[in-house]
């Protein structure tokens, strides 16, 4: 099976010992963190989609493992790119493996679908096609969010803190949510009904969920960071990391109406750039609290993402739904054999 994972020829030589190369640097880091635990609500929220259009999610255990993967995968980058060092609790890919090795195996990660897709997906050419075109739009889509927020909105936020008026950067904030974290979502939830028959109806009614549910859960962790978050007793990352950071999340954007300008004006000051010390961070999070913009943002996250539910039909209020999966971890059962084995390991 080495030569399908790496997708060589058949009569390509593969040294002793290449698989085991092979399972240390593009496996195993990705693996790491998957055994680090974590919500795994990706995969338990498609199963249900599955489930409740009439198919049977047990047989669709390579398609939501490999999307996992992918999500796994994307969070190794952040980390990276963020210069986070704790996530799920334990030290991040990135410190636990050499930096080079970790944005390798994470970008591969994201190419594991297609052997997913033959073992379990309709063999239809157009059908096919069309998951393809949805999973690599997806992938469009995260990566310019993920440019959106890597490169920050600073020039968004130093108008609106200079005019008090916060509705262009709240914008700024959902549209770079929605694209990094609701546009994978969305195509999660159109690729597990093509194997079930669902009608376009149904898939883009899932798909719009998704981009909800997605939206909604970037909020949430945009709140997360400045409360924080233990599992099994240990932070699962540091607080107050995306203010450290210089980062416009929800509610330094909902802030901006919430403060008076002057308060306003010196809160993003001293937060405006990378590198903010501890007890400055620690103040920001108190006003921030304080001033209703941590409530506000919590509200966002918690509220329908439309106010009309018709575009909604499967859930009135999908930002609910994302509370309850981020607080109990859940794992599918097409997938927990895979979460109890003691070694992550690929079909090399």
């Amino acid at each position: 099976m080495a030569r399908e994972f790496l997708a060589c020829r058949q009569d390509c030589v593969l040294p002793p010992g290449t698989a085991a190369r092979v399972q240390g640097a593009l496996v195993d880091p990705v693996c790491y963190l998957i055994e680090e635990g974590g919500g795994r609500w990706h995969p338990y929220l498609i199963a249900a989609a599955i489930d409740a259009l009439g198919g049977d999610s047990t047989q669709f255990g390579p398609l939501l493992a490999a999307l996992e993967v992918m999500h796994t995968g994307s969070l190794m980058v952040d980390d990276l790119q963020d210069g986070s060092v704790v996530r799920r609790g334990a030290a991040a890919a990135h410190v636990a493996f050499d930096p080079a090795l970790v944005l390798n195996a994470a970008t591969a990660a994201f190419f594991v679908l297609d052997r997913a897709l033959r073992l379990v997906m309709p063999t239809d050419p157009c059908t096919q096609v069309s998951m393809y075109q949805s999973y690599l739009g997806m992938l469009r889509s995260a990566h310019a969010g993920q440019a959106l927020d890597i490169a920050g909105l600073r020039t968004v936020m130093d108008p609106a803190v200079a005019s008090h008026a916060g509705e262009g950067v709240l914008d700024a904030v959902r549209l770079t949510h929605t694209l990094k974290s609701g546009a994978p979502v969305r195509c999660f939830l159109e690729l597990g009904p093509y194997g079930c028959g669902a009608s376009t109806q149904q898939r883009e009614a899932l798909a719009r969920f998704g981009e909800a549910i997605g939206t909604a859960y970037q909020i949430t962790d945009d709140v997360q960071d400045l409360t924080g978050v233990l599992r099994s007793g240990a932070p699962t990352k540091q607080v107050g990391e995306d203010l450290r950071n210089g980062k416009v999340t929800m509610p330094l954007a909902h802030a901006v109406d919430l403060l008076p300008q002057p308060d306003m004006a010196e809160l993003w000051s001293q937060v405006r750039q990378p590198g903010t010390d501890r007890e400055t961070v620690d103040r920001a999070i108190k006003v921030l609290t304080s001033c209703g913009a941590v409530h506000a943002a919590a509200r966002e996250a918690d509220e329908p993402l439309l106010t009309d539910p018709g575009r909604h039909p499967l859930h009135p209020e999908p930002r609910r739904l994302v509370r309850r999966l981020t607080a109990t971890p859940a794992t599918p059962p097409c997938i927990k054999g895979a979460q109890q084995s003691p070694r992550c390991t690929p079909d090399l």
